[in-house]
C-alpha cells in the first residue's frame, strides 16, 4: 500500500507540472497544491500516520536541498562578487528577520497571547522569513533572458541569502526551543549552545565534504560518484540525529550545506559531478513538497490568520527596504536600489525545509506550535510562489532588463533619431 501511495503521489505531482505550466507558474506551486488536496485539509489520503512513516523522505530531501545550496559557494566565485553583494544580502536578510520578529510579537501582545510558545513562534518565523527561492527567480530570468545590473546583483544575492538564512535559523531555533520547553534562560543555552551548534555543524560538514572530495579522486565513474554524494548526505543527516540527546544539537541543514561547499572548493570539476546528483533528486524534491503541503491544516487559519498576514507583510517590507538600504550603503546602481527588493519575495524549498525542521523537533514539545508554523509558512509560500515570480518579472521589466523591453526601447530610440 505504501508503494502505491508513493506512485500515486508522484503521478499527480507530475501531472500538476503540466497544469501550472499553462498558468506560467513554477512547478513547486503545483506540488504544494497536490499536497493540499491529498492532505489533511481535503481528502486526507495522506493522513498523519502516513506522513509520519514518510518523515525519512522529508529529512533526506532537506539534506540534499542544503547540499545543493552549498555547491554554489565556490570561494573563487565569491571573491568576484565583491563586498557589495554581501552587504545587500545581509541587510535584506536581517531586516526581514527583525521586522517579522517584532511585528509578530506585537501582534501577540495586542491579542493578549504573549506566551513563551508564541515567543518561540515569532523567533522561528523571523528566521524563516530570511529565505528566498532561487529556483523561482532563476526561472523568470531564464524565461525572459533578463540582463543588466539588477539581474547581475539578484542572482548572487538569492544564492547567498539562503546561507545567511540557515545561520540565522540555527541561532533563532536554538533560542526558540528554550522558550518552548520553559527552560531557564542562561548564557549557556541562549549563547554558547547556539554558537556550538553552528561551529560544530560547519566543522563536521567540512570534514565530510573533504572526505567526499578525496573519495571522488579514487572513484571515477558517474554511478560511483553519485553513490558517494548520496552516502555523504546520508552520513551528515545521520550524525545530526545522534546529537538529538546531547545538550546542544547539530543542524542537518548547515552540515549538508557545508558538505556541498567544501566539496565544490576542493574538487576542480565539482559542478559537473554534482550535476549527476541534480538529476537524481527531482522526484525526491517533488515528494518533499507534496508531503510538506499535506501537513497544512486549514482549520488553524482561523486562529493564526492575523499572524500569517503580519508575517506576509512584515517579510515583504523587510526584504524590500533591507535591499534598498543595503544598495544605498554600497552606492549600487539606481535600478538596483529601486527594484531589487521586489525580486526577493519568492519563497519555497529552504523556507519549507526550515518549517519542517520546526515541525519535526517541536512535534513532542509543542505540537500546536509546530502545526501553526507549518501552516503559516506553507500558506505564505503558496502566495509568494503565485505572485513572487510575477513581481520579479515586473521589477526586471521596470528596470529595462528583459529582452522584449530592450528591443522596444531600441526601436523607439531609432525612430526618434
Amino acid at each position: 500500500m505504501t508503494i502505491l501511495i508513493i506512485v500515486a503521489t508522484l503521478a499527480l505531482g507530475l501531472l500538476s507540472t503540466r497544469v501550472v505550466k499553462l498558468l506560467h507558474l513554477p512547478n513547486v506551486t503545483g506540488y504544494l497544491i497536490v499536497g493540499l488536496i491529498l492532505g489533511q485539509s481535503c481528502f486526507k489520503l495522506l493522513d498523519s500516520n502516513i506522513l509520519e512513516s514518510f518523515s525519512i523522505i522529508v529529512t533526506i530531501a532537506l539534506g540534499f536541498i542544503a547540499f545543493s545550496i552549498g555547491g554554489e559557494f565556490k570561494i573563487s566565485n565569491l571573491k568576484k562578487l565583491g563586498k557589495s553583494v554581501f552587504v545587500i544580502t545581509l541587510a535584506q536578510s536581517f531586516a526581514a528577520l527583525i521586522l517579522v520578529d517584532v511585528f509578530v510579537l506585537l501582534t501577540f501582545l495586542i491579542m493578549k497571547q504573549f506566551t513563551n510558545a508564541n515567543i518561540s513562534m515569532a523567533l522561528v518565523l523571523g528566521a524563516i522569513a530570511t529565505a528566498t527561492a532561487p529556483a523561482a527567480t532563476l526561472m523568470v530570468i531564464r524565461q525572459y533572458k533578463a540582463k543588466g545590473p539588477v539581474t547581475d546583483t539578484l542572482l548572487p544575492v538569492v544564492a547567498l541569502d539562503d546561507a545567511f538564512g540557515l545561520m540565522f535559523f540555527s541561532i533563532s531555533f536554538a533560542i526558540a526551543k528554550i522558550f518552548a520547553t520553559g527552560e531557564q534562560i542562561t548564557i549557556l543555552n541562549i549563547l554558547v549552545y547556539p554558537v556550538l551548534e553552528i561551529v560544530c555543524s560547519l566543522l563536521i560538514g567540512g570534514a565530510i565534504g573533504a572526505i567526499l572530495a578525496l573519495c571522488t579522486k579514487w572513484f571515477k565513474s558517474r554511478a560511483n560518484r553519485l553513490i558517494l554524494m548520496i552516502t555523504a548526505v546520508f552520513l551528515g543527516v545521520g550524525i545530526c540525529e545522534l546529537f538529538e540527546t546531547m545538550p546542544f544539537n547539530l543542524s542537518s541543514l548547515l552540515v549538508c550545506m557545508m558538505i556541498g561547499a567544501t566539496f565544490c572548493n576542493l574538487t576542480n570539476n565539482a559542478l559537473e559531478i554534482m550535476d549527476g546528483c541534480e538529476r537524481w533528486t527531482p522526484p525526491l524534491f517533488m515528494l518533499f513538497f507534496i508531503l510538506s503541503s499535506a501537513e497544512l491544516d486549514i482549520s488553524l487559519l482561523g486562529k493564526i490568520g492575523i499572524v500569517g498576514i503580519v508575517y506576509l507583510i512584515a517579510r515583504s517590507v523587510g526584504k524590500y527596504f533591507g535591499a534598498f538600504a543595503g544598495a544605498k550603503m554600497v552606492k549600487a546602481d539606481h535600478n538596483v536600489t529601486k527594484y531589487l527588493g521586489f525580486a526577493l519575495l519568492p519563497q519555497a524549498g529552504v523556507a519549507i525545509g526550515m518549517a519542517q525542521m520546526v515541525s519535526t523537533k517541536f512535534a513532542t514539545i509543542n505540537p500546536d506550535l509546530a502545526k501553526s508554523v507549518v501552516t503559516i509558512v506553507l500558506c505564505a509560500t503558496l502566495i509568494y510562489e503565485l505572485f513572487g515570480p510575477v513581481l520579479t518579472k515586473i521589477a526586471l521589466t521596470k528596470a529595462g532588463e528583459i529582452e522584449v523591453v530592450k528591443k522596444m526601447k531600441n526601436k523607439q530610440s531609432a525612430i526618434t533619431n
